[in-house]
């Protein structure tokens, strides 16, 4: 039996990782499409890293089968597995850590995860064999391993493939972008100039890569196409994306407007920060506002850039002016930067650059679990749940499964009964607490199916 041969062309590197005996070869099988893999009841089975090209819908991309991760002693063949293994989850660009729904989570899946969450990859958790009652049970049991939410697959009965597709597809590269395989470069920070026609967004970009790089001018609108330029700030890789101007839906009617509008909002939902620009000689407008809504809506990270400040007299009322009203219209990300600059004259714009490399380390940060629930207990202490109809609320534990912004989910009883009022308590804990300005926070809250529940 050999392996398919790969594409010349490089692909994403997904790699398939979980303790023996999960189902990782029976998943690598089912995205080939053939029996590639050994398969045996018997744990162990696999020890190499097998290659080959998985496919899922549209979706091509090179995956790799592992032996199973296990404690072993050093020099032993085990001990060998385990660091091919190691050899590719170094090398992978998504990982799918696997666990077996079934028997539920283990020491050593919680030993192994501690292992994946260091190597800093994408990760989606599989918790297989989750055909039945008993297999989804078991499924929510991977919670605790902080590995972001489990997604109840089986692969011998090709079961949950649906929901792994969107979950590879949100992680795969554009397919427009082409792989850098330059030595030691990670993917560049992707950045959208977002904001209302002729707020300066193109002579902006211009200073930032220092070129006539976008056409220019005192007409509004001359932007039509989302244009990306690779740049390089300080050592830091850029993709930086200038959008045509964003108008009141009711006034756009022009079909190929239409299509420029269309186009900017897919370049905020593909961006990792996008910068509001707003004209600081023009009072704040409603579609300012409407910009920055949709920007915390697509979970991007988000700064405000008050543009042709070099224009404006009384600067620090004014500043103070436009500070408050952020804080006031714009509650849902509070302490987002608010960064005065003159994109025609330069000043400024090395301020606007430094809040965006901030704002993007909030946007990915990560906070323990065990400091999640000690925050848990003081608020709780502090201020807890108010009772409903007489019946307490009970809030018993909080995980973060993933950043990119800030998701936090938190564990407790009767948790649909919460008022809004503290969901936005939590929520402002959250953020001045573990320090997390201006990037929008998602809180969702889950509670234990009741096996009593006849519904």
């Amino acid at each position: 039996m050999t392996d398919a041969p790969l594409p010349l062309r490089p692909l994403p590197v997904v790699a398939v990782v979980g303790r023996p005996n999960v189902g990782k070869s029976t998943l690598f099988n089912r995205l080939v499409g053939k029996r590639l893999a050994l398969v045996d009841d018997r744990p162990g089975v696999t020890r190499d890293r097998r290659e080959g090209e998985g496919r899922l819908g549209d979706l091509t991309f090179r995956i790799v089968d592992t032996a199973g991760l296990e404690n072993a002693a050093e020099g032993s063949l085990e001990a060998r597995m385990r660091a091919q293994t190691e050899a590719a989850i170094a090398e992978a660009d998504i990982i799918l850590f696997m666990v077996d729904a079934r028997a539920g989570v283990t020491a050593d899946d919680e030993r192994f995860a501690d292992v994946v969450r260091r190597a800093m990859r994408p990760v989606i958790l599989l918790a297989n064999k989750a055909e039945g009652r008993a297999g989804v049970d078991g499924a929510y049991d991977s919670y605790r391993l902080g590995l972001g939410d489990p997604l109840p697959v089986s692969a011998e009965h090709a079961e949950g493939l649906g929901d792994l597709y969107d979950a590879l597809a949100a992680l795969m590269p554009e397919p427009d972008e082409e792989v850098d395989e330059a030595e030691g470069e990670g993917a560049p920070l992707r950045i959208a100039i977002v904001g209302r026609p002729n707020a300066g967004k193109s002579t902006l970009v211009n200073r930032l890569v220092g070129s006539e790089r976008m056409l220019t001018g005192p007409e509004a609108g001359i932007t039509r196409d989302s244009v990306s330029i690779d740049w390089e700030w300080r050592g830091r890789r850029v993709r930086l994306v200038d959008t045509a101007g964003l108008r009141r839906k009711a006034r756009v009617i022009d079909k190929l407007e239409k299509l420029s509008v269309a186009d900017a909002i897919r370049s905020i939902k593909f961006a990792e920060v996008v910068v509001v620009l707003l004209d600081a000689t023009i009072p704040f407008e409603k579609q300012d506002l409407s910009i920055a809504d949709l920007v915390t809506r697509e979970g991007r990270a988000l700064v405000i850039g008050l543009n042709k400040w070099d224009l404006v007299e009384n600067r620090n009322e004014q500043l103070k002016a436009h500070g408050e009203s952020l804080e006031r219209l714009l509650p849902q990300v509070k302490g987002v930067p608010l960064v005065p600059l003159a994109g025609q004259t330069g000043e400024g714009v090395d301020r606007l650059m430094t809040a965006i490399i901030k704002t993007h380390e909030v946007w990915n940060r990560r906070v323990s679990t065990a400091a999640l629930n000690r925050w848990l207990e003081e608020v709780l202490e502090r201020h807890p749940p108010p009772a409903v109809a007489g019946k307490r609320i009970k809030l018993r534990y909080a995980t973060q499964p993933k950043a990119r912004p800030p998701y936090f989910v938190i564990f407790g009883t009767r948790t649909e009964e919460l008022p809004d009022s503290y969901v936005r308590y939590l929520t402002n804990g959250l953020r001045e607490t573990f320090d997390l300005p201006g990037v929008p926070i998602r809180v969702t809250f889950r509670q234990p199916d009741n096996p009593y529940d006849k519904k």
